[in-house]
């Protein structure tokens, strides 16, 4: 068993002629906290999507667990449960309540029993801090608490490493708080990470790697966050011009 919960070792992904991801190889360790950032449309949510099975790539491997994502013999769904995926737009559905949305596929992908599935549910809802919203459909909650419930729902599924695609990013300024105190609170305990995210409040406070992505899907860096911000003599100079940018505000 590799010490790698995820290897991603020299992936391409190209839509027609167009390269988006290219030559990427970065490798993600048990209790890693890992940002991805870059400028929009640099592959950052295509490379984490890769990593789920949801985005196909043409060159490369990725390995989850030691397990290859294109070997015809792996079974996808399984594996895909293990990777929790929290997406920029929640993803929950709209005609079942919360308890029902946290349960539904520990019951249809993991066998569980509908009673195992809501108690997981359920500690998992209050790991977040929503049980009072337990009985409410999605409608009925702000888009912080939909989120908050996003992650209790993955977290539901006992995954080994949780993938977050900007998840503050559709959020009203007021509500990215909430949610980025739940990824804390993740970290702190252990969580392995992947984060796609323009937060780079929340890089410096909980990474332990930063990896930027420049257009065209090129890995630029892959360093340690106390390096990353506090070495830009070290950085290539399209990092440092982002930076500059970025911190500037």
């Amino acid at each position: 068993m590799s010490e790698h919960v995820i290897e991603i070792k020299n992936v391409s992904k190209w839509y027609g002629q167009v390269q988006v991801l290219h030559d990427c190889s970065v490798n993600i360790n048990k209790g890693d906290v890992v940002v991805v950032c870059g400028p929009s449309g640099s592959g950052k949510s295509t490379l984490i999507k890769t990593v789920n099975a949801l985005e196909p790539y043409q060159q490369g491997e990725i390995l989850v667990n030691g397990i290859s994502l294109s070997d015809p013999r792996t079974n996808l769904p399984k594996l895909r449960s293990k990777v929790g995926m929290v997406f920029q737009h929640f993803e929950l559905f709209p005609h079942l309540s919360v308890t029902e949305n946290l349960t539904i596929a520990q019951i249809k992908v993991l066998g569980r029993t509908p009673l195992e599935a809501r108690e997981r549910g359920l500690r998992m809802l209050d790991r977040v801090g929503l049980m009072a919203h337990k009985d409410k459909f999605p409608g009925q909650l702000s888009g912080g608490q939909q989120q908050r419930v996003a992650i209790a729902r993955a977290l539901s599924m006992d995954p080994v490493v949780m993938l977050f695609d900007e998840p503050t990013s559709a959020l009203d300024p007021e509500m990215v708080g909430e949610v980025l105190d739940v990824m804390v609170n993740l970290a702190k305990e252990g969580m392995t990470m992947m984060v796609v995210t323009h937060e780079m409040g929340f890089a410096r406070k909980v990474a332990n790697r930063v990896i930027f992505i420049d257009v065209g899907g090129h890995i630029l860096e892959d360093c340690s966050k106390d390096s990353f911000f506090g070495e830009p003599q070290a950085r290539q100079p399209r990092t440092k011009d982002f930076l500059d940018k970025i911190l500037q505000h």
